[in-house]
C-alpha cells in the first residue's frame, strides 16, 4: 500500500496517464483511495438493507433500528435483502466520442472510464462481490458475466485494455444496449454506466427504465472532458464532430453561451429523469482525481440505502 502522505499522486489523471499498464493504474487508485480514507470505516457492500419489520422475541437486538424506535416508540428490526455477494456490472461506452481528449487533458473519456471501471472491479472483488463487464457502442460488443473469483479481475482488465487500444463504432445507441443487458442479467444487479451519453436523452432514459423494470439498480456516470463542460476555446476554431457529425469552422465566442445552455438542458433532463426512476446520476470530469469517482460510487449506494430507510422513518 502507498504511504499515506503520497497516496494522492496516484489518483491524479495526469499521473495515471503516464502509467501504461491499466492493471497497475487501477491497483494504485484503489490502494491510494483506501489509504486516503483510512480515518473512515472501510465497509463492504455485499449486505444490502431492504426494509424494516416489527421486532419479535428472539430477534438479534443488534439489528434493532434505534432511530425508528426514537420516532415511533416501537421496536423495528432491519432486514437485509441478501447475505451473499453483490452482483455488479460495469458498463463502459467505447464509441468514437469516448476517445476524445482536449488539448492538455491527461486522459480520454474512455481511458478515464476504463481506469475507474477497473478500480471498481478490483475494489469489489477484494470485498468478495461479483463483478461483470459490458462494452458497447451501437450495440453490446462484449459481455463478461459477473464473478467474484480473484482471477476474474484480470479478465475484466484485459477486456478494458483491448477496448482502449482498439476502435469503436462511430455511434452510441444506449437504449438498445440497455434493453439487451436487461435480458442478459439473471439475478438482481447493480449496473454502473460509464458513458458520455451521446444519444437522445429520452432514449437514454427509456433504456434505464428497462433496467429498473427488471428491478436492477443503476448508477449513471456521465463522463465529460473538461473542455466539453467549460468550452474554453478562443479565436477561429474548426470543430470536428464525433460520431459522424461533420466539421464546423466558427468563432467560439459567438456560440459559447448557446452551447453551455444546451449542455445544461441535456444534463438537467437526464438528472430529472433519473431521479424519477430512483437512479443515481453523477457528472464526471476527466480532470477529477479518481478518489472522487470511487467516493461517488460508494456514496450513491449508501444514499439509496438511506432513502429506503427514510421511507420507513417518515411513515412512522
Amino acid at each position: 500500500m502507498t504511504p499515506s502522505g503520497s497516496y494522492r499522486q496516484y489518483l491524479d489523471p495526469s499521473v495515471l496517464s503516464k502509467i501504461d499498464a491499466l492493471e497497475l493504474r487501477a491497483r494504485l487508485v484503489v490502494e491510494g483511495y483506501i489509504t486516503g480514507a483510512h480515518r473512515s470505516p472501510y465497509r463492504g457492500l455485499s449486505i444490502e438493507f431492504a426494509d424494516h419489520r416489527s421486532y419479535t422475541p428472539g430477534d438479534d437486538v443488534r439489528h434493532i433500528d434505534w432511530k425508528v424506535y426514537g420516532r415511533t416508540d416501537k421496536f423495528y428490526v432491519k432486514e437485509y435483502e441478501q447475505q451473499t455477494n453483490l452482483n455488479c456490472v460495469v458498463l463502459v461506452d467505447q464509441s468514437e466520442s469516448m476517445r476524445f481528449a482536449s488539448d492538455g487533458a491527461a486522459m480520454s473519456k474512455l481511458a478515464y472510464s476504463a481506469c475507474a471501471g477497473a478500480a471498481l472491479g478490483y475494489l469489489s472483488i477484494q470485498q468478495h462481490d461479483a463483478v461483470g463487464l459490458g462494452l458497447f457502442d451501437s450495440s453490446l460488443r462484449a459481455f463478461v458475466k459477473p464473478s467474484s473469483h480473484p482471477g476474474h479481475w484480470r479478465v475484466l482488465v484485459d477486456e478494458l485494455d483491448a477496448a482502449c487500444r482498439g476502435g469503436g463504432d462511430e455511434r452510441t445507441s444506449i437504449k438498445g444496449v440497455l434493453f439487451d443487458l436487461a435480458e442478459r442479467l439473471g439475478r438482481r444487479s447493480m449496473v454502473v454506466i460509464m458513458s458520455d451519453l451521446f444519444d437522445e436523452a429520452d432514449d437514454v432514459l427509456r433504456g434505464i427504465q428497462q433496467l429498473r423494470y427488471h428491478n436492477h439498480e443503476v448508477i449513471v456516470c456521465h463522463v465529460w472532458d473538461p473542455a466539453e463542460l467549460r468550452f474554453p476555446f478562443v479565436g477561429p476554431t474548426e470543430f470536428r464532430g464525433l460520431e459522424g457529425a461533420g466539421r464546423l469552422m466558427t468563432q467560439p465566442q459567438g456560440i459559447r453561451s448557446r452551447y453551455l445552455e444546451e449542455v445544461d438542458r441535456f444534463v438537467t433532463r437526464l438528472r430529472r429523469g433519473c431521479r424519477k426512476m430512483q437512479t443515481d446520476y453523477v457528472v464526471y470530469d476527466t480532470s477529477t482525481p479518481l478518489d472522487v469517482t470511487l467516493s461517488a460510487y460508494l456514496a450513491n449506494r449508501s444514499l439509496r440505502i438511506r432513502q429506503r430507510s427514510s421511507r420507513v422513518l417518515g411513515g412512522g
